[in-house]
């Protein structure tokens, strides 16, 4: 009899988490129509959506990119991998006499957010442990900075 009641709860708890998980991950159509208005030639669109923001992985032009829109549907920032080498000469220039000059660069990003602003994230690492997100703008003036994992 424990048994039976305890499969039963156990059910009930999957179909209601299963349920819950479905409505989470709903995209709004808001985020979908502006998104095919921003992007309409993109191809091999991927939506996620976490409660806090809306994420679209797509390909456009032979490039992977991946644009963030609030749950309203308002555009937040699109980003692309870029090589570190096809960093604009500002932008290495600053990197190269900011204080994580000595850090491994692991990966680079160019984002473009609204207003037509562009700023390039650079992940850097001292070792296992100590990494960290450097954004620089155009002009390669470091603007801000990150822990990461």
């Amino acid at each position: 009899m424990k048994r039976i009641c305890f499969s039963l709860i156990v059910t009930g708890l999957l179909f209601i988490s299963t349920a819950a998980f479905s409505q989470v991950t709903k995209v709004p159509q808001i985020a979908k129509d502006n998104f095919a208005k921003q992007y309409p030639k993109a191809e091999n669109v991927d939506w996620d959506n976490d409660v806090v923001h809306v994420t679209v992985q797509f390909d456009q032009a032979g490039e992977r990119l991946t644009a963030e829109y609030s749950n309203k549907g308002i555009w937040k920032s699109t980003q692309k991998d870029i090589a570190y080498e096809k960093l604009p000469t500002a932008v290495v220039d600053g990197f190269k006499k900011s204080k994580y000059a000595d850090r491994e660069v692991t990966d680079t990003k160019m984002i473009y957010y609204p207003a037509d602003v562009i700023q390039y994230r650079v992940k850097v690492e001292k070792n296992d442990i100590e990494k960290k997100y450097v954004w620089f703008d155009e002009n390669g003036r470091l603007i801000r900075e990150s822990i990461t994992l």
